[in-house]
């Protein structure tokens, strides 16, 4: 009899640490990490459209701008419409940050572009390296490249 106590016991302390580590898991909401590089329009497109829906959905968005895609965060740069809403990846990327999403250039846009903070749209900053790799070190944070 003791030995089915003990047994007992031992599996409702699992079943204990289990739920705990669910609860703990279901606590810490997923992240979307998003970085953009292509000069592509309809692949940039896509990019904000998949982080547009996972903002809808709640989670935290992250964005980083790199390369040609940083144009995109350029204030009046001239950009091509995309369809069926007829709007530019500019206009994607100021919904984006209406709704809470962080935007970045990757720090390295800014010095070879000949470009200063100020050119950039509100809302868009540069992104400092090391804050960059902690956050994708995270292990709730999804990522997503384009």
């Amino acid at each position: 009899m003791r030995k089915k106590t003990t047994l007992h016991a031992a599996a409702l302390a699992a079943l204990l640490a289990l739920s705990l580590t669910g609860t703990a898991q279901a606590q810490t909401p997923q992240e979307l990490f998003v970085t953009i590089q292509s000069g592509e329009t309809m692949a940039q497109g896509a990019a904000l459209v998949l982080a547009g829906q996972a903002l809808a959905q709640k989670a935290p968005v992250r964005v980083l701008l790199c390369d040609k895609a940083g144009d995109i965060a350029v204030a009046n740069q001239p950009l091509p419409t995309l369809k069926p809403r007829n709007v530019t990846t500019q206009q994607m990327l100021q919904g984006l940050i209406q709704g809470g999403a962080k935007v970045e250039v990757c720090a390295l846009y800014l010095p070879n572009t000949g470009r200063a903070p100020t050119d950039l749209i509100p809302g868009v900053t540069a992104a400092a390296p090391a804050d960059v790799a902690s956050h994708l070190l995270k292990p709730q944070v999804k990522t997503l490249g384009f």
